[in-house]
């Protein structure tokens, strides 16, 4: 049986980072799950502070550089999509906006993702359906139903009676996206690309 590939993208600025700790924790607890279920994963995080220029050359020439367009090979060919930013101005930051602006609207289609966010209050949790659920919607990913916000009070607590805490929620997010994961056959993502960009060339020969 064929190892599943799983990247996570880190929007975080600073180092060491929440976001990237979350996309860690997330990560690993996918990781643990297929291990339960006899699927080995390769895994790999893309930190998007490491790529901020070359996506800003990208977005005024077009072309990747070559470490952008080995982030964007990475994702795109995938089994699976772990997704985190903090949270700007009630919405996902522009640094993770302009690297998916970059994602071809098809490259994205059908793969299983994780969304996840971190911010300073609880208050700013619903970023993940007012803005990171519709983005991944438009990119036609298949995102896994429990969604994970980490405010700055949730590390370290176990939660209470009416609320889950935050180990919780990534170890069932996490389980969520292996079942997704190992549903599909290792190297699937390749043949939906393939696929995609068949439809874009049919798409554009209706448009000429």
């Amino acid at each position: 049986m064929e190892q599943l590939r799983l990247v996570a993208v880190s929007a975080g600025l600073s180092s060491p980072s929440s976001t990237r700790l979350l996309a860690d924790r997330l990560a690993e607890a996918v990781r643990g799950e297929l291990a339960e279920r006899d699927r080995k994963v390769e895994v790999e995080v893309v930190e998007l502070r490491d790529l901020a220029v070359p996506i800003a050359n990208n977005l005024v020439t077009g072309f990747p550089p070559p470490a952008l367009a080995a982030a964007v090979e990475a994702m795109t060919r995938a089994d699976g999509l772990i997704a985190v930013t903090p949270v700007f101005t009630a919405s996902y930051s522009g640094l993770f906006k302009s690297f998916f602006d970059l994602i071809s609207p098809d490259a994205l289609t059908g793969k299983p993702v994780l969304i996840a966010a971190t911010g300073g209050t609880a208050r700013h949790s619903l970023v993940l359906d007012h803005a990171l659920r519709p983005l991944f919607a438009y990119l036609r990913a298949l995102v896994v139903p429990t969604a994970v916000y980490a405010a700055s009070e949730d590390w370290g607590a176990s939660g209470d009676e009416y609320t889950e805490g935050l180990p919780s929620r990534i170890d069932r997010a996490g389980t969520e996206l292996a079942g997704l994961m190992a549903a599909r056959p290792a190297g699937e993502a390749g043949e939906t690309d393939e696929i995609a960009e068949f439809e874009g060339q049919l798409a554009d020969l209706r448009f000429d």
